[in-house]
């Protein structure tokens, strides 16, 4: 498993940590990077990811809303929010990776974590804000 899926990973698991125990961001990622050694590199971006979902959460979910037809957020799966949260964080917010990874990584989680109809609703989402992105830079 690559050093950035594993981070994902974490951050997955602190991100749900945080919206079932209502614990802060840091201490639920500190929770889980203190139980294992990771490497620098996978603790860095862990840290700015889960920080940065958690703190754009409510603009993440209103994208989510607004292309979630026929869908009322709060029904959405808990761990599928979760994973387009942290998918659109980073189409919007770390540009360093490309966005097919992005798009790529959080339909991954998604076959491991959730449902198997749930990939293909992801996918629609976040496929829906990358052609929206490009059409904007055209």
């Amino acid at each position: 498993m690559g050093l950035r899926r594993k981070a994902r990973e974490v951050v997955l698991q602190a991100l749900y940590a945080c919206e079932i125990g209502e614990e802060p961001i840091e201490q639920a990622l500190n929770d889980l990077l203190s139980a294992a050694e990771y490497e620098e590199d996978l603790v860095d971006f862990a840290r700015r990811l889960a920080i940065r979902v958690d703190r754009e959460h409510e603009a993440l979910d209103r994208i989510i809303a607004e292309r979630a037809v026929n869908w009322d957020l709060g029904r959405i799966a808990l761990i599928d929010k979760l994973i387009l949260r942290m998918g659109l964080c980073e189409l919007l917010h770390f540009p360093d990776i490309p966005s097919k990874v992005c798009i790529n990584e959080s339909i991954e989680m998604t076959k491991k974590y959730s449902s198997s109809d749930s990939k293909r609703f992801v996918n629609g989402i976040l496929d829906s804000v990358y052609r929206e992105m490009t059409e904007r830079t055209v």
